[in-house]
């Protein structure tokens, strides 16, 4: 029986890779103005940054348990091995949660065969593992532990370099410390985060916006390796302009064949705030070694 891909709603993949390669997605959960809304379900990333640039704050939760617990059941009854990779355990509770929920099915007697695996990365960092990952399940791999293991490969490869229009969205929402020493918004200064084991850090300051894509590709050329035989991602929170402007530097510059690009979601979004840019890839092959 093929293995079933689970992910969050933290991963940010395009809904047509989600429809093709029939992977499972649970919502991560976004509180705005007193009201509960399940990202993607009942609200989506226009309306949330609109809502944002009126002077909302929102705040997010993990995946809701019986969510959680009605999917493992579900595919506990199909008899199907599955592997739930989930937002970094750094930014979410989720990954603890569904290593609960999964052994307390187990204590209840019910059989579950879920490999449970923090992504320890975000956004389409987390979607390019995942989309690998399905990948490798749709080439016919049945082999669960040797997937489990190129998870983990794919995990210690993944890069990710972002830039913010205002840090102070990830401040207030604990992601990254106020001690970190970046301000940005004052003489045009952009920062620059990547992210670490799962946690994200500054990475330097950029003055002006075109500058900082200019940047972005030359971090990209220090970072990666073998990018002409993979799939490069972009995700940006309600920028268009600038991620198309980010992939036609990328295609031109180091001759990729495949830029995946989409919006930032309401779970990601939330914290890092309209107008982010994010770009991920791999130190490394993507082949299933």
């Amino acid at each position: 029986m093929a293995i079933q891909l689970i992910v969050d709603t933290g991963c940010d993949l395009p809904q047509h890779v989600i429809d093709e390669q029939r992977i499972e997605v649970l919502p991560l959960v976004v509180h705005v103005n007193d009201e509960e809304y399940y990202d993607k379900e009942s609200i989506q990333p226009s309306r949330l940054y609109t809502l944002m640039r009126d002077g909302a704050a929102p705040k997010t939760s993990q995946v809701p348990p019986d969510r959680m617990k009605a999917l493992f059941e579900k595919i506990a009854e199909n008899g199907q091995p599955a592997i739930y990779i989930t937002l970094s355990s750094e930014l979410s509770g989720t990954y603890q949660t569904a290593c609960l929920i999964r052994d307390q099915l187990h204590d209840d007697g019910v059989k579950t065969n879920i490999t449970i695996i923090d992504s320890k990365s975000a956004s389409l960092g987390y979607g390019l593992v995942a989309y690998y990952v399905a990948q490798a399940i749709h080439n016919g791999s049945e082999d669960l532990d040797a997937l489990v293991t190129y998870t983990h490969t794919l995990i210690d490869k993944i890069k990710h370099i972002f830039t913010v229009d205002d840090l102070e969205y990830l401040v207030r929402g604990g992601r990254v410390s106020k001690t970190a020493g970046f301000v940005g918004g004052l003489l045009k200064i952009k920062p620059i985060l990547h992210m670490e084991d799962g946690k994200l850090f500054p990475l330097e300051k950029v003055r002006g916006s075109k500058k900082v894509l200019s940047r972005l590709i030359e971090l990209i050329g220090e970072r990666s390796n073998d990018l002409e035989n993979q799939t490069v991602a972009i995700s940006h929170a309600d920028d268009l302009t600038r991620s198309n402007e980010l992939k036609e530097m990328i295609e031109n510059t180091f001759k990729v064949k495949n830029v995946m690009v989409n919006t930032v979601g309401c779970a990601i979004g939330a914290h890092a705030g309209p107008g982010t840019l994010a770009v991920f890839f791999l130190n490394g092959s993507p082949d299933v070694e």
